[in-house]
C-alpha cells in the first residue's frame, strides 16, 4: 500500500479508484464484501476506491483475478 500524488514518473496519472468502483458495482458488491473476499480492510479499500492510496502488487493481482480482467484493463491502460 503506497500513498498516492497521482502521478507517475513517466507523468502518467495513475488512477484506478474509478474503475474499481466501477467493476464493484457492476458486480453488486459492498465495500465491506469486496474487502473481506480480498482480505484487507474496508478503510483500506476505501481508501483504494477514492485514490488516498495505492494498493500493492500482491492486491492488485488479487483485484484483476477475483473481477477476471488484466492489470492493464484495471488502469484502463490502452496501447
Amino acid at each position: 500500500m503506497y500513498n498516492v500524488n497521482n502521478k507517475h514518473s513517466s507523468g502518467i496519472y495513475m488512477e484506478i479508484g474509478k474503475k474499481l468502483k466501477e467493476l464493484r458495482l457492476q458486480n453488486e458488491l459492498t465495500q465491506e464484501k469486496l474487502s473481506n473476499i480480498l482480505g484487507i480492510s474496508r478503510v483500506n479499500y476505501t481508501r483504494y476506491e477514492t485514490d488516498k492510496v495505492r494498493p500493492d502488487y500482491e492486491n492488485l493481482i488479487k483485484i484483476a483475478d477475483f473481477f477476471d480482467v488484466s492489470l492493464d484493463d484495471l488502469f484502463d491502460r490502452k496501447r
